[in-house]
């Protein structure tokens, strides 16, 4: 017996081997909790996606038919990476720097306002060579981040009223600077993250109601101040009036009316990639950064088209799966936050295709052409995966 002993102790006091997918490892090692069922459908997406830009963009650069193509995938590397950085972090890590990412946030949305004004130009990027950088879009990280750690402070099944305002508070700052760029779209996206953390969080249904009062009434005056540019405006005029023949709304109409023909046209099954006549013709200008679902449903039909929102029906319901797994309010507050977005990104996309919701320019997420957008959307997945893969800790 005690040979025996002498034999098993040093097994069972050595610690299991480390590494993906090892069977030995502890079963609460962060790497062996990937949620490969998110993740595969993730990328699922941006692969169709990388075909779209292709077939939507191919002839826009006679002299590069690979040009937008390229850049997105060389976009999608370096999403890519920063999504297995932020994974390989506990978000209690980012927790602790929600403070400094948040005011960092603030302090180049303010940069950016004060470049416009000096320009006499309504800017939304800061260009930096080839490339442009859209500070709203990181923004919805930080903002979330410290939404998420401020409202987990709270230990109360519901939210109480003064937290309920500090909350509104820190939404509020980053969302009027988004929306004097002005940039509805953006402003719209971190009201939908305040809405869907705040409610998961316990607030009540008349404060939810107020947050949708007060934005639609901002929404409003800012129109009524001239805030918006020109074709913003023409694109509201469009929705409320798709039958409009004013000369000055042509262009603006163009746009709406030929992404609904795409998707009428499209019947099915399709018309086949790149076999697209309004896709491949340029009939719809930035097609593949605003209107991609168009060309999904025009080459790929009803069936396409569908299949393209269920993997986002996959994505968004791993990501609620994984709001009921945390280990804490962080954590479920963090994937509250993503899946609201998500779920209102998609859904205005693809409605303004058809001419339900007016156009905005938020992109469809994953498929879109776009570095900013690309790299937010792949950090906000690596978030997601930390909480899941840190959900047993």
């Amino acid at each position: 017996m005690l040979a025996d002993r002498d034999v098993t102790l040093p097994l069972l006091n050595r610690k299991p081997d480390r590494g993906l997918g090892n069977l030995r490892s502890s079963p609460g090692d962060p790497s062996r909790n990937i949620d490969w069922v998110l993740l595969a459908a993730q990328g699922l997406i941006v692969v169709i996606g990388l075909f779209v830009v292709y077939s939507s963009s191919r002839y826009r650069v006679p002299a590069d038919l690979f040009y937008y193509t390229t850049r997105q995938v060389l976009f999608t590397i370096f999403a890519v990476v920063a999504m297995f950085v932020t994974m390989s972090f506990d978000y209690d890590w980012w927790k602790e720097r929600a403070r400094f990412l948040y005011g960092a946030s603030l302090i180049a949305l303010v940069l950016l306002q004060l470049l416009s004004r000096a320009s006499g130009r309504d800017l939304i990027t800061f260009q930096l060579g080839p490339i442009n950088i859209q500070p709203q879009e990181f923004a919805k990280i930080s903002v979330l981040l410290a939404l998420s750690a401020y409202l987990a402070e709270e230990r109360s099944d519901e939210i109480s009223y003064p937290r309920f305002l500090g909350g509104l508070v820190l939404v509020g700052f980053p969302a009027v600077l988004v929306l004097l760029l002005p940039d509805l779209g953006g402003a719209a996206m971190l009201t939908v993250l305040a809405m869907g953390v705040l409610l998961v969080a316990g607030a009540k249904a008349r404060y939810i109601a107020a947050i949708t009062m007060l934005s639609l009434f901002s929404v409003l005056m800012a129109f009524v101040a001239g805030i918006f540019n020109r074709y913003q405006i023409e694109r509201l005029q469009v929705f409320l009036n798709p039958d409009t023949r004013d000369p000055s709304l042509v262009d603006a109409a163009y746009q709406v009316r030929n992404s609904i023909r795409a998707v009428g046209t499209g019947g099915v099954f399709g018309k086949g990639w790149l076999q697209g006549p309004l896709t491949a013709g340029g009939d719809i200008p930035v097609m593949w950064a605003d209107f991609p679902f168009a060309a999904i449903a025009e080459e790929f039909g009803l069936i396409g088209g569908l299949f393209v929102l269920g993997l986002f029906a996959v994505v968004f319901t791993r990501i609620w799966r994984i709001a009921h797994l945390s280990r804490d309010r962080m954590g479920t507050y963090i994937c509250a936050g993503a899946a609201s977005m998500m779920l209102f990104q998609v859904f205005q996309n693809t409605a303004m295709t058809v001419g339900l919701m007016p156009v905005t320019g938020l992109p469809l997420p994953f498929i879109s052409y776009g570095g900013s957008g690309q790299v937010t959307w792949f950090i906000l997945m690596g978030l997601v995966q930390s909480v899941h893969m840190r959900r047993m800790r």
